[in-house]
Order: structure tokens, then sequence, then C-alpha cells
């Protein structure tokens, strides 16, 4: 299997990878790879499956409906 070494890792990015290595209980190795496969081998969506996951959130807030005005109110409220 290849080695790969990366060198002038910035510290808090080091930091990061530690953290979440921990937190996932993997090595930092590991954690690596795993980023690197995330980023590399993201998987192109299927326009049903879309579809399906939104039909899905729409069942699940159909009873908080939100107007316009809470919209507006929402964005002013966020601006301030």
């Amino acid at each position: 299997m290849p080695t790969l070494t990366i060198k002038n890792v910035p510290e808090d990015l080091y930091v990061r990878l530690k953290q979440y290595a921990e937190i996932n209980r993997r090595s930092l190795n590991s954690e690596v790879i795993l980023c690197i496969e995330r980023a590399i081998c993201s998987h192109r969506i299927q326009p049903e499956e879309y579809l399906s996951r939104a039909r899905r959130l729409r069942e699940k807030t159909a009873q908080y409906p939100i107007t316009d005005d809470d919209f507006t109110a929402a964005k002013v409220a966020g601006r301030i």
C-alpha cells in the first residue's frame, strides 16, 4: 500500500484533525484517510433521491407553517 507524507500542516488544522480522530475513536492516520475519501469520493445524489428527501422533510415540517411575513421578520431580526 502506498505511503503519503504531508508536510507543513498548519498547527490549527493538525489540532482539529487530532480532536476529530479522538472523538471518532480513530487514529490520526485513519481520520486523514477518511477526510480525503470524503473529499474525493463524494457521490452525486440522484434527482429521485433528492426529491424523496425533500418530501420526507416536508412531511415532518407540515405542522409548522411559516409565512412570508415570518421569514421577513426573521431576516430583519438577524440583521440587527
